[in-house]
C-alpha cells in the first residue's frame, strides 16, 4: 500500500467508536517500531511529525521512508504534519507528499483562526490531503512551541461548531485538560466539555498530550467522540531510556545496531500497548 490521508481511517474510527493512535516519530527506528508493532496488531496507523522532526529527518527523507514503509505492509499506514503554524511549510510537505497536515493558528484570535485554517483547507483538499486543526490550547511543548499553563484555554463547544462549519475541516483537536509533554499531576481532563462537543459536531474529534494520560481516561475519551489519540513523549522516553539502560550495562559499546535494536524494541512495546488501549486492534 502506499501512504494514505487519515480522511478513511478516522471516519471508520468514529462510527465503530474506537480511536487510532498517531504516533510521533524521530528516526527509522521509531518508524520502523511504529509500524512493526501496528503490522502485528492489524491496526490502522497514523506517523506524525512535527516541523522539528521533518526539519532534522529531511523532507525528502521521512516521505521516501514511510513510502517504503507502507509498500511492505498491508494496514492503512497515514503521514500526518503536526502542529504547524507555517502555512508555506505546511504546502511544502503537501507538495511533497503528505496526505494529512494540521493547521495550528490556536495562539490567533477565534476569527483569525478561521481565517487561517480555511485558506489551508482550500488547498489541501484540491489535492485530497485532509486538516487538522486546533480550537482552544493545549498547554505543554511541542517542538519549539510552549504554552504556559496560564494561557492554556479549554475549547468553547458553540465555537468549536462555529469553527468547524466555517473552515471545513477534516478533524478537530480539541483542549479538554491535557497537555504536551510529561505530567507533574494526574491531568484532570472535563469528560462533559468532550461529551456536549461530540453531541454537536460531527466531524472526528482528536486528543492531544495523551502521552501520560491514564488508560481509563483514554477509553473514556475514546467513548465521548475522540477518534485520534496524539502519543509522542512516551515514545521518546521508553527510547531513550532503553539506550541508557544499554549503556549503563555495556559502557564500551559502539556499534548503533547493539544499543538501537533495544531501544526500537521498547518503543514497539509503547505503540502496541496504546494500540489496545484505543480499541484500534484488528480493525484491518
Amino acid at each position: 500500500m502506499d501512504i494514505i490521508s487519515t480522511k478513511e481511517i478516522l471516519l471508520d474510527a468514529k462510527r465503530n467508536k474506537y480511536a487510532v493512535p498517531a504516533f510521533n516519530i524521530h528516526n527509522l527506528e521509531t518508524i520502523q517500531a511504529v509500524l512493526e508493532g501496528a503490522t502485528e496488531l492489524k491496526s490502522p496507523v497514523i506517523i506524525a511529525t512535527t516541523p522539528g522532526t521533518v526539519n532534522y529527518a529531511g523532507l525528502e527523507y521521512l516521505v521516501s521512508i514511510l513510502k517504503a514503509g507502507a509498500k511492505k505492509t498491508n494496514i492503512p499506514v497515514a503521514l500526518h504534519l503536526d502542529h504547524c503554524s507555517d502555512e508555506d511549510f505546511i504546502k511544502k510537505c503537501i507538495n511533497a507528499g503528505y496526505k494529512s497536515v494540521m493547521i495550528d493558528a490556536s495562539m490567533e484570535s477565534f476569527e483569525r483562526n478561521i481565517h487561517i485554517t480555511r485558506r489551508i483547507v482550500e488547498f489541501a483538499h484540491k489535492q485530497r490531503v485532509t486538516v487538522e486543526a486546533e480550537l482552544g490550547r493545549v498547554g505543554g511543548q511541542e517542538d519549539n512551541r510552549i504554552i504556559d499553563d496560564k494561557d492554556a484555554l479549554l475549547t468553547d463547544p458553540n465555537m468549536a461548531l462555529e469553527f468547524a462549519d466555517k473552515t471545513a475541516i477534516d478533524s478537530l483537536a480539541v483542549a479538554i485538560g491535557t497537555a504536551h509533554g510529561v505530567y507533574k499531576l494526574e491531568p484532570k481532563l472535563d469528560f462533559d466539555r468532550l461529551e456536549r462537543i461530540n453531541e454537536i459536531i460531527d466531524i472526528p474529534l482528536v486528543l492531544h498530550g495523551a502521552s501520560g494520560v491514564g488508560d481509563g481516561d483514554i477509553i473514556e475519551v475514546v467513548k465521548n467522540g475522540i477518534c485520534k489519540v496524539n502519543i509522542a513523549t512516551e515514545i521518546k522516553i521508553s527510547f531513550a531510556e532503553e539506550i541508557k539502560r544499554y549503556f549503563n550495562q555495556n559502557p564500551t559499546a559502539n556499534d548503533p545496531r547493539d544499543y538501537l535494536t533495544p531501544a526500537k524494541s521498547a518503543a514497539k512495546k509503547v505503540v502496541m500497548d496504546k494500540i489496545r488501549i484505543c480499541g484500534s486492534e484488528n480493525r484491518v
